[in-house]
């Protein structure tokens, strides 16, 4: 047993002198055709651009929203937009109303429930319709 535990230390040995010469960072030239990272053209890179900075300033505005209405403002806004973003919310049309209503589940905190409640008042005030419909949204906290 002595004889084999050696013998695998030396193999396992041999494998670590094997990784250190390994490179660490491999040139895409390096790599087979099929596994090359095509590069964005730049028009594309600029449109994904501008995407991400209009949801940037989007979360920035609806951040600023929650701020007036929470005790502790700061980052919190910020992380209570991320809950908001990654909890499910229900879709209804309703076409005879001409609207379209999303409604948000409740949080885990009762003063967050308050802070988006009064933050969907003041969307809904807005009275935005979404694109490419004639259906204005309308934001709801709670169940149906």
């Amino acid at each position: 047993m002595r004889e084999e535990i050696q013998a695998l230390d030396l193999e396992i040995d041999n494998l670590k002198q094997q990784r250190k010469k390994t490179e660490h960072h491999i040139p895409v030239k390096s790599l087979p055709e099929e596994d090359q990272f095509t590069r964005l053209r730049t028009e594309r890179k600029h449109f994904i651009d501008t995407l991400k900075m209009i949801a940037y300033r989007a979360e920035t505005s609806m951040a600023s929203l929650l701020r007036e209405h929470m005790a502790r403002g700061g980052d919190d806004a910020r992380a209570l937009l991320r809950q908001i973003f990654q909890t499910e919310a229900d879709l209804t049309p309703d076409l005879a109303a001409n609207t379209l209503t999303i409604r948000l589940h409740h949080l885990t905190q009762a003063a967050h429930d308050q802070a988006i409640e009064q933050m969907l008042a003041d969307l809904n005030a807005t009275e935005t319709v979404f694109p490419g419909t004639t259906l204005t949204l309308v934001f709801k906290l709670g169940s149906a």
